[in-house]
């Protein structure tokens, strides 16, 4: 409630907590909404591009120009390497790590990158079950973000990776 209250009593934040909104899908498409407008162009061809950024939340306090920042996300079966800016094997006995701030920029006519990346699914939960028939993806589905890595997309869907809104503590 801290998140939203903040927001009402001191504006739009600089960093967005993702896991405070209960449908984030629907924030990700305002985000992707607002940048259709203000460019005057269709929202079909509009696409996030994905940072993952050094800076913590209290050292951004400037919006990004486009798109949003976003916090709050937990990695699964992997964790994220500071030094070397990219995916890497979990510690023993590590089974949640913090994910850092990622700016998500929409771009109109993107292509996606072919290599140097893992499409990671977020989850609202860890429960990845449950079937929204309108597009057949899980109802805790929320999008697939991609993260740098130098290992192959299989490598990280043998282990499971992705990334959670919240944990079942």
């Amino acid at each position: 409630m801290d998140f939203i209250k903040d927001w009402i009593d001191t504006g739009i934040p600089t960093v967005f907590w993702i896991s405070g909104f209960f449908f984030p899908q629907a924030f990700l498409t305002g985000t992707l909404q607002n940048y259709a407008r203000r460019q005057v162009i269709s929202i079909d061809t509009i696409s996030f591009s994905f940072q993952v950024l050094r800076e913590g939340s209290e050292e951004l306090r400037e919006h990004p120009p486009d798109g949003c920042y976003i916090r709050g996300l937990f990695l699964e079966g992997a964790r994220w390497d500071a030094a070397n800016h990219k995916l890497a094997e979990s510690r023993t006995k590590e089974l949640f790590t913090q994910f850092p701030i990622m700016w998500l920029r929409p771009v109109p006519n993107r292509k996606t990158p072919t290599s140097g990346i893992y499409t990671c699914p977020v989850y609202k939960t860890l429960t990845r079950a449950g079937t929204l028939s309108t597009t057949g993806h899980s109802t805790n589905y929320v999008v697939a973000v991609e993260i740098p890595t130098d290992l192959t997309q299989p490598h990280w869907i043998k282990r499971g990776v992705a990334l959670l809104c919240a944990l079942n503590y």
